[in-house]
């Protein structure tokens, strides 16, 4: 298709599982009678964001894909003819636990899972204590309306995972995220890192000549401490910003995106085309210290 239109749920969460999962499908309503096609959810949207500590009693969070949220959003998938991008703490074996996204074909059908590649171990994001690294490498999912390719948060600082992705044919990259200011941050360092944030992605766009659509939660959470800033958004293969949300509300966002697009800015701008990949082998490297 030409033309998709893509769904954005951007939504605060709270302590029960169900009631943000009710929470999500109600916006995914929304987004499907305002003409979405594709609906993505932001990270880990059945729960609060609990990798704020290392407690063991979270893993009781964790589910297996397929298995309930998957089951319940296959049926409204089915119903309301939408593909949807659903962020969920799997859980695969005893032991093993994934941060994972489930894509669910628009005639209910389970297409697969991505597995987080990049996990991150800072204040207030220790990841590390719950999330496996992905071992299911990069990937692509043919839905009825698009190839879609998926990344999760922290991967969408690394270039080298939006490259491999877009070169397995994702004709739109999604980023479901969780990513906020410190409240007792100033406003000059919010806006810098939530610029940064932003730049980056659209530098994934513009590099790939594909769609970016990032996904965000919003609202306080961890006691006060931590504001998810929102901005959910939409850029064109030339990083142009078609539409973002806003830093402090719930928000359905419905964005048409012309796929036909990335042939254009591809031939009038042919990074791809371009590529020494005779020059990159160094790039495995963790660090080039010897010449």
């Amino acid at each position: 298709m030409s033309i998709v239109n893509v769904g954005l749920a951007q939504m605060s969460c709270t302590k029960e599982k169900q009631s943000n999962l009710l929470k999500a499908i109600e916006q995914i309503q929304v987004a499907a009678a305002k003409g979405a096609q594709i609906v993505c959810l932001q990270e880990l949207f059945t729960s609060l964001y609990f990798c704020d500590v290392e407690d063991y009693d979270n893993f009781l969070l964790a589910e297996n894909i397929p298995g309930p949220s998957t089951d319940a959003l296959s049926t409204v998938a089915k119903k309301l003819n939408v593909v949807i991008i659903a962020s969920l703490f799997e859980k695969r074996t005893q032991g093993i636990y994934h941060n994972t996204t489930a894509i669910i074909d628009a005639d209910g059908t389970y297409l697969g899972k991505y597995r987080k590649m990049h996990i991150p171990d800072d204040p207030a994001y220790y990841e590390k204590f719950y999330f496996t690294p992905g071992d299911l490498g990069y990937k692509t999912f043919k839905t009825k309306y698009a190839t879609i390719g998926v990344l999760i948060c922290w991967d969408q600082w690394y270039p080298e995972a939006a490259r491999i992705t877009s070169l397995m044919g994702a004709e739109i990259l999604f980023y479901p995220t969780a990513i906020g200011w410190a409240s007792a941050q100033d406003e000059a360092t919010n806006i810098e890192q939530f610029n940064a944030w932003q730049t980056m992605q659209r530098s994934h766009a513009i590099a790939n000549g594909v769609h970016v659509v990032s996904v965000n939660r919003v609202g306080t959470e961890q006691n006060g401490l931590m504001k998810f800033w929102g901005g959910s958004f939409v850029c064109n293969p030339f990083g142009t910003i078609l539409h973002q949300a806003s830093h402090d509300h719930e928000e359905v966002m419905v964005v048409p995106i012309h796929l036909e697009k990335t042939d254009s800015y591809r031939i009038h701008w042919p990074f791809m085309r371009d590529r020494r990949i005779d020059s990159y082998q160094p790039i495995t490297k963790r660090f080039i210290d010897e010449l």
